[in-house]
C-alpha cells in the first residue's frame, strides 16, 4: 500500500506544469497596466527602418527647432527611428516641449532627451540676460518715439495758442468766467488728442485704452469726492450767466444782509451794514432766496402801534395816515395807509404803512421818525398809547400815579413833558452812505476785482 502512494505520487510531480501554475500572477501596482486608465491605443512601431526616414525625421525636427528662437541651441539626431535630444534650454518647461514637439513627428519611435538646463548667471537672470536686448530695443524705438513727441507737442501747442486768442472766446462767450471755461477745455482736448494720436503712432493702443479707463474710473471717484466743490464751480457758472444781482445792491440771502462786493469763481463776497466781509459759497446762493433792496428804488416801511379800547380807531387811523402825508420824505404814491391788526383786551392795534424813495431818503432813518411822529401825534390828540405794565401802590402817604389819561397832559404848571422830540420834518433823512462808500472804495483798490463775474452790461434776471 505505501509502495502504491508513493507511484502515485511521483507521477503526480511528472505533469508539466499548465499556464495557470507557470508562476504567481502579477501584483497590481502603480506601474502595471491594470492600474492605468483606459488611453488611446499606442501605434505600433515599423518592423524596418531605413536610412531616408531617419534623415526624414530628423530634417524635420530640425526645421521645427530653427523657427523657434528658444530652441536654438538644441542638437538633433535620429537612428532606427529613436530621437536624441542634446544642448541646453534655460528651464524644464522648455526641455519638456521641446521632448513634446519631436515626440509629435511621424516615424518617431521614441525620444532620447539628453537636454540639460542652462544654469549659467547671464541666462537665467532676467534682468541681465536680457539688459542688451532692451536696450537694442530702446535704441531702435528712439526716432519713431522722437517723431511721436514732436507730434503730441505740436498738436498741444496749437491748442494753447488757439486758447490764447482771448478776443475770440470773449466775443463767444456770455462772460469772461465762461471764456476761461472755454479756453481751459481747448487746451485740455489738444493736449490729450496729442497724445492719443502720439500713442497710437508709437502702436500703444491697448495702453491707450487703459488710460482711459483708468481716467474715467478716477474721475468718477473724484467726482464723488469732489461733489461740494464740483457743485459750487457749477453754481458759480450758472451766477454769472443769470446776475442776479448787481455791485453795491442791498441784499438779504436767506439770513445774511450786506452790500455786494463781487462774485468771484467760488463766493459772493457782502460788505455787512455793520462793515464786515461776508463771504457765502456760491452753491448756497444759488439755491437761496435772494431779497435785493436796491432793485426797486421805491421802499415800503410799517410799523405798529396801540390806542386804548375806548378810542375810535378809525380817528386814530386818520390822524396817523395825515401825519404820515405830511414829511417831504414820504411819498404821496403809493400814499399812507394804515389798518387795524388786532383787536385785545384793553387795547387796539393799528398798523401803519408809508413808501419812501430809497435814492432820497434812509429807510431806517425815516421808519424811525414816522413812528416818532404819529406817536406824539396820537398822544396830543389825547389817545392813550396802553402799556402792559401793572402799578401797584401800598403807601398811602404820596400822591396817587397818574394813569391813564392824565398820563398824557401836561403838568399843573404848564410845562411840556420832557424829552419831546422835534417834529419829522426838521430831522436829517438823507440816504446813509457810509457802506456803500466802502464797497467801492474795495472795487477800486481791490485787484481781485478784475475777475469779477457780476457784468453791468447785461440785465439782472
Amino acid at each position: 500500500m505505501l509502495r502504491f502512494l508513493a507511484v502515485l505520487l511521483a507521477a503526480l510531480l511528472a505533469v508539466p506544469a499548465g499556464p495557470a501554475l507557470a508562476g504567481p500572477a502579477p501584483v497590481a501596482g502603480a506601474d502595471s497596466p491594470a492600474s492605468q486608465a483606459p488611453s488611446e491605443p499606442v501605434p505600433a512601431i515599423a518592423q524596418e527602418q531605413d536610412a531616408a526616414d531617419n534623415s526624414r525625421i530628423e530634417a524635420r525636427i530640425t526645421g521645427i527647432f530653427s523657427e523657434l528662437p528658444q530652441f536654438g541651441t538644441v542638437t538633433v539626431s535620429v537612428r532606427e527611428g529613436v530621437v536624441t535630444l542634446e544642448g541646453t534650454l534655460p528651464d524644464a518647461e522648455t526641455i519638456a516641449r521641446a521632448e513634446a514637439i519631436a515626440g509629435r513627428v511621424s516615424g518617431v519611435a521614441t525620444v532620447e532627451n539628453r537636454i540639460r538646463r542652462d544654469l549659467s548667471i547671464e541666462r537665467n537672470l532676467s534682468i541681465i540676460g536680457q539688459a542688451a536686448q532692451i536696450g537694442a530695443d530702446a535704441l531702435a524705438v528712439l526716432p519713431l518715439l522722437a517723431v511721436a513727441a514732436v507730434i503730441a507737442a505740436l498738436v498741444g501747442g496749437f491748442g494753447y495758442l488757439l486758447a490764447s486768442f482771448g478776443f475770440l472766446w470773449d466775443r463767444v462767450a456770455p462772460n469772461a468766467f465762461l471764456a476761461e471755461l472755454i479756453r481751459t477745455a481747448v487746451r485740455f482736448g489738444f493736449v490729450v488728442g496729442g497724445l492719443v494720436i502720439a500713442l497710437d503712432l508709437l502702436g500703444a493702443g491697448a495702453l491707450l485704452g487703459a488710460l482711459l479707463g483708468g481716467a474715467g474710473v478716477i474721475g468718477i471717484a473724484l467726482g464723488f469726492a469732489m461733489r461740494d466743490t464740483v457743485e459750487n464751480y457749477v453754481a458759480s457758472l450758472m451766477l454769472s450767466l443769470r446776475q442776479p444781482f448787481r455791485p453795491n445792491d442791498h441784499v438779504l440771502i436767506e439770513d445774511f444782509e450786506g452790500r455786494v462786493i463781487r462774485l468771484t469763481s467760488r463766493a459772493t463776497i457782502l460788505m455787512t451794514l455793520d462793515g464786515n466781509h461776508l463771504r457765502i459759497p456760491n452753491s448756497q446762493v444759488f439755491k437761496a432766496v435772494i431779497l435785493n433792496y436796491t432793485r426797486n428804488p421805491q421802499r415800503r416801511f410799517d410799523f405798529e402801534l396801540g390806542v386804548d379800547a375806548d378810542d375810535d380807531p378809525r380817528a386814530a387811523m386818520a390822524l396817523g395816515i395825515e401825519v404820515l402825508g405830511a414829511p417831504s420824505f414820504v411819498l404821496d404814491n403809493p400814499a399812507p395807509s394804515a389798518r387795524i391788526v388786532n383787536v385785545g383786551d384793553s387795547n387796539i392795534l393799528i398798523q401803519f404803512f408809508g413808501w419812501i424813495d430809497q435814492r432820497e431818503a434812509d429807510w431806517f432813518k425815516s421808519r424811525s421818525l414816522a413812528i416818532a411822529g404819529v406817536k406824539d401825534a396820537l398822544e396830543e390828540a389825547g389817545f392813550a398809547l396802553p402799556e402792559p405794565i401793572y402799578r401797584l401802590r401800598f403807601d398811602g402817604r404820596t400822591d396817587p400815579l397818574p394813569i391813564g389819561r392824565s398820563a398824557q397832559r401836561s403838568d399843573a404848571t404848564g410845562k411840556p413833558r420832557k424829552g419831546q422830540p422835534a417834529t419829522a420834518r426838521a430831522q436829517d433823512t438823507c440816504p446813509e452812505s457810509e457802506i456803500s462808500d466802502l464797497v467801492e472804495a474795495e472795487r477800486r483798490s481791490d485787484p481781485a476785482g478784475s475777475r469779477d463775474l457780476l457784468d453791468a452790461g447785461r440785465p439782472v434776471e
